[in-house]
């Protein structure tokens, strides 16, 4: 099952939305990227352990090895695409004249 991501704002226990402070925002951002590589790593240690086992011959689940080797590829392709667009769009600040 596809996880779903939560990239809303965290909002106070009242009913208006708090402001954040930038070093806030990139604080929660920096939370949010360690979050998501632990998740990653975590795949990609599974898909080990099931290579592992399958090799042993305990897993005789050819399916549940390909599904699993399938989230971890995907992850760490959604990974990169997203690391390229961090790096282009800090390039193009950089590129912007003041």
């Amino acid at each position: 099952m596809i996880n779903k991501i939560n990239l809303q704002p965290q909002i106070g226990t009242d009913a208006a939305p708090k402001s954040l402070s930038a070093a806030e925002v990139t604080d929660q951002f920096g939370k949010f990227l360690n979050e998501a590589i632990s998740n990653l790593n975590a795949q990609q240690t599974a898909v080990d352990q099931l290579n592992q086992q399958f090799v042993k011959g305990e897993i005789s689940d050819v399916h549940q090895l390909t599904i699993a080797s399938e989230k971890a590829s995907l992850g760490l392709e959604l990974t990169v695409q997203v690391r390229n667009k961090v790096i282009e769009a800090y390039q193009e600040i950089m590129r912007t004249q003041v």
